[in-house]
């Protein structure tokens, strides 16, 4: 369990991160405890935390050494409110794919972050967006005009909330999971069948907080499903397309993993290794060429559709696959030919 968006202040200090330890929580050293669970973030920051006085358990500020136990409530301190709270305009140029007073439609390139977060306060589309936009409507995260997000490295379409009524009626709709969200991603292995559907509870993977996890008896997590369909053949990895029912934290890179079927260069989930293939060098060099190619996950959000808050009119939006993937998709294609004459 993770907050990050409290302003409550002990001692004059502000809380930036919130963790409880699990019920099944072995003793661990707190050090590492919070390693595991904070991005861009290194051991000595935290040691020199700890030793600041910033790291709290059960109220009370501990050392790096401190053995972590099950519910033990897990505070994070400074001085300075959270930076993802503070936010400032930047003028970054945005691909509007359209707008008007209510909606804005973008096209998302790779590397940019949706929203401030712990080491990622400045460069995001939010950042992007009140330079763009004056008086955005917050959501329940205090996040202006957000709805929904990708991930930093997943490229394509996200609609924008420019007033109160079209966050609540855009909100409602990705809840009742009315939206169209089509995605393109090309994974690793040969997919026999032509289509199929991914379900399986997503939730945050108890060893590797960074990670996302799929839970196939429901114990744990959201409910998710997926379904694929298979687009291209091209060897030892498959282009398909993926839609959501849901809009789970990491979910077509989660679910293609649970089956066999890690996204290219998706390297959270160990996808920038070679996961299928022959042991040849020349192959081995091929690879490493295509992920020169494309140094992300290969995933796009291709199209989007909701119904217009104001006017009730059904939106349909689509956008070009972008270069770096074309270019990789395109080296397989070449690849799979050869190989195959």
């Amino acid at each position: 369990m993770e907050n990050t968006d409290t302003w409550e202040a002990t001692d004059g200090l502000h809380e930036h991160h919130h963790f409880v330890a699990g019920k099944g929580q072995s003793p661990l050293r707190i050090d590492k405890f919070l390693l595991d669970r904070l991005e861009n973030t290194t051991r000595s920051k935290i040691k020199q935390a700890a030793k600041d006085g910033h790291v709290w358990v059960n109220g009370s500020p501990v050392k790096q050494n401190y053995k972590v136990k099950p519910d033990d409530a897990i505070k994070v301190l400074f001085a300075h409110p959270p930076y993802e709270n503070l936010l400032t305009p930047e003028d970054i140029p945005l691909d509007v794919v359209y707008e008007d007073d209510a909606v804005l439609v973008v096209n998302k390139p790779a590397g940019m972050v949706v929203h401030p977060g712990h080491g990622n306060y400045s460069g995001t589309l939010v950042n992007a967006l009140i330079h763009h936009i004056e008086n955005l409507p917050n959501n329940a995260d205090q996040r202006p005009g957000l709805v929904h997000r990708i991930d930093k490295d997943t490229t394509g379409l996200l609609v924008v909330a420019k007033t109160e009524h079209a966050m609540t009626h855009l909100a409602q709709q990705f809840f009742e999971k009315s939206t169209q969200r089509e995605y393109i991603a090309l994974v690793w292995g040969h997919i026999a069948a032509d289509k199929g559907t991914v379900e399986g509870h997503i939730g945050r993977n108890p060893k590797n907080r960074l990670q996302m996890q799929v839970f196939p008896e429901g114990e744990q997590g959201k409910e998710a499903v997926t379904h694929f369909e298979v687009l291209e053949r091209l060897g030892y990895v498959t282009l398909v397309k993926c839609w959501l029912e849901t809009g789970r934290t990491h979910q077509i890179r989660v679910h293609m993993k649970h089956i066999g079927h890690t996204l290219f260069n998706d390297e959270r989930y160990g996808g920038e290794k070679i996961l299928k293939g022959t042991t040849f060098t020349k192959y081995k060099q091929f690879v490493e060429n295509a992920f020169k190619v494309l140094p992300r996950q290969a995933l796009h959000a291709k199209t989007l559709g909701f119904i217009h808050p104001v006017t009730g009119e059904k939106m349909s939006f689509d956008s070009e696959i972008p270069e770096d993937m074309v270019a990789c998709i395109e080296k397989w294609r070449n690849y799979a030919k050869h190989s195959q004459a």
